[in-house]
């Protein structure tokens, strides 16, 4: 089946703030028209089966959007939720520029953690079974399509595990805010057709 891993669009923190799992975060402005472009699109391109998003209220809205032009309603899986940054959350990137362990953490992605927070190994792990699920839905409908909307590292964690890559690796893959990943999962070996397709014009 068909796996669309699509990345929330923006809002007023992003890039100026770990926000991570904190709520009441949602899109502005420019995330409302980023997520009805891709909504737009993506009715355009594909019959979407079903749309699971993370819980948080960014990925919802953009979820929504994209839900509200296919005809269906939200599934929501915990599995997809933001990496828990644990006391890195709410700081500016500025302030963990200054840090050793930040530093740390991302050149060295599979053996670092945030300070209370997930390794990446985890997320990946937990946001790899929300696939299996869905993938085990629908068994018997191999043409099915599912959009999973989720967050920036969630996204790269999943593709650097169907494309074979090590952890360390994941932000040599770019996902950008309101972006779509297409992988092909169920039959064989996974096939990764595309990454951080984004749609910036009718």
């Amino acid at each position: 089946m068909r796996i669309l891993l699509i990345r929330h669009a923006s809002t007023d923190l992003l890039g100026r703030v770990l926000y991570g799992r904190m709520p009441g975060v949602h899109l502005n402005e420019h995330g409302y028209r980023q997520a009805q472009l891709l909504a737009h699109r993506l009715k355009q391109r594909y019959r979407i089966n079903e749309v699971i998003s993370s819980p948080l209220e960014r990925a919802l809205e953009t979820a929504r959007l994209i839900a509200n032009h296919q005809g269906l309603d939200v599934s929501v899986d915990e599995g997809i939720s933001e990496v828990e940054c644990g006391s890195w959350m709410g700081k500016t990137f500025g302030e963990l520029l200054e840090s050793d362990e930040w530093k740390r953490y991302n050149k060295l992605r599979s053996t670092s953690q945030p300070p209370g927070g997930e390794f990446i190994m985890e997320v990946q792990a937990r946001a790899w079974g929300t696939l299996q699920k869905i993938v085990a839905r629908y068994e018997h409908e191999k043409d099915a399509t599912a959009a999973v909307v989720s967050h920036g590292d969630v996204v790269r964690s999943l593709l650097v595990l169907l494309l074979g890559m090590p952890l360390d690796y994941i932000h040599r893959l770019e996902v950008a805010p309101a972006s779509v990943s297409e992988a092909l999962l169920g039959v064989g070996h996974p096939r990764v057709l595309m990454i951080n397709q984004v749609f910036d014009h009718q």
